[in-house]
C-alpha cells in the first residue's frame, strides 16, 4: 500500500492506495510544531482504525509547502514505516517539463496538481486550486508546465477584511447569496467575498487563456471549490482528489 500526504499552510491531507484505488483519506489541520512520535499516534489511529494494517504500506509520497515539518515527517516515516519519504519538488516531475525561470520555485501541491490533471485529460488546462492561497496554474496540450498566478485564497481575503474593518460582522461562506446586490450588511459582504472571487477566477481564466493561445480545459479543486464553481461561468469540473491522485502517479513514476 501506499501513503500519501500533502501538506499545506492550513491543512494537511493524508491519503492510502491500494493499487490505484484511494481507499481513505483524511483531512486534519497542519500542525507545525508536531513531533515525529506525535505524527505517529495520530496516524496511527486514523489508519488503524479505518481497518488498515500500518505494516503494509510499503511507500510514503510527501508533497509540502511547510519546510517546518519536513524533518519530523521525515522521522516519522523511518520509525513507523522503517521507510524513508519520498519528496516531491520539481526534479519529481520528470515526464512534465517545468517552463518556469527558476523551476525549484514551483510549489510542490502545483507541481502535483498540474502532474495529476494532465495525466487524466490530456490537454491544455488552467488547474485552479482553493486552498489557503488560490491558485491557478497553465498546462500547454504536450503536456509542458507554462506558469501561472497566486492571489491570496478566499478565506485569507475573508479574515483580512474582518480584522481591518472592526465594524464588519465574521459570515458564513459556505453558502453564497441570492443576489449579487446585497441589502444588508451580511448580504453585502458574503457577495463582495463569493461573488468577487468567482468573478476573479472568470477574469484570471480569461486573461490566461489569451495568452495561451488555446482553449484549455479549467478544472478547480480544494475546499471551496464547489461552491465557486457553481456561481463561475468557467469552471468545468472539479477534482476533489487532485492532489493525492497526483502523489499517487509521481510514486509510480519513482
Amino acid at each position: 500500500m501506499l501513503l500519501v500526504i500533502d501538506v499545506g499552510n492550513t491543512n494537511m491531507v493524508i491519503g492510502v492506495f491500494d493499487g490505484d484505488n484511494l481507499i481513505k483519506d483524511w483531512r486534519i489541520r497542519t500542525e507545525r510544531n508536531r513531533t515525529a512520535d506525535e505524527f505517529g499516534v495520530l496516524a496511527s489511529n486514523l489508519i488503524t482504525g479505518s481497518g488498515i494494517n500500518m505494516i503494509d504500506i510499503k511507500k510514503t509520497v510527501i508533497s509540502s509547502v511547510v519546510p517546518p515539518v519536513a524533518a519530523a515527517l521525515d522521522l516519522f516515516c523511518k520509525k513507523y514505516f522503517s521507510h524513508a519519504p519520498i519528496w516531491v519538488d520539481a526534479k519529481s516531475s520528470a515526464n512534465m517539463p517545468i517552463l518556469y525561470t527558476n523551476p525549484d520555485e514551483v510549489g510542490a501541491d502545483r507541481i502535483v496538481n498540474s502532474i495529476a490533471a494532465y495525466e487524466k485529460y490530456k490537454t491544455s488546462l488552467i488547474v485552479i486550486d482553493f486552498g489557503t492561497a488560490t491558485t491557478f496554474d497553465a498546462i500547454s496540450s504536450k503536456g509542458e508546465y507554462i506558469g501561472g498566478a497566486i492571489t491570496p485564497g478566499i478565506m485569507i481575503s475573508a479574515d483580512a477584511l474582518f480584522m481591518k474593518a472592526s465594524k464588519l460582522p465574521r459570515v458564513d461562506l459556505m453558502t453564497p447569496p441570492e443576489k449579487v446586490i446585497g441589502r444588508d450588511t451580511l448580504s453585502s459582504i458574503k457577495s463582495g467575498i463569493i461573488y468577487g472571487c468567482a468573478s476573479l477566477v472568470d477574469g484570471m481564466v480569461k486573461r490566461m487563456s489569451e495568452e495561451m493561445g488555446s482553449n484549455p480545459k479549467i478544472i478547480a479543486t480544494g475546499g471551496l471549490a464547489e461552491i465557486i464553481k457553481n456561481i463561475s461561468g468557467t469552471i468545468e469540473s472539479i477534482e476533489p482528489d487532485l492532489t493525492l491522485e497526483g502523489l499517487k502517479i509521481i510514486s509510480n513514476n519513482i
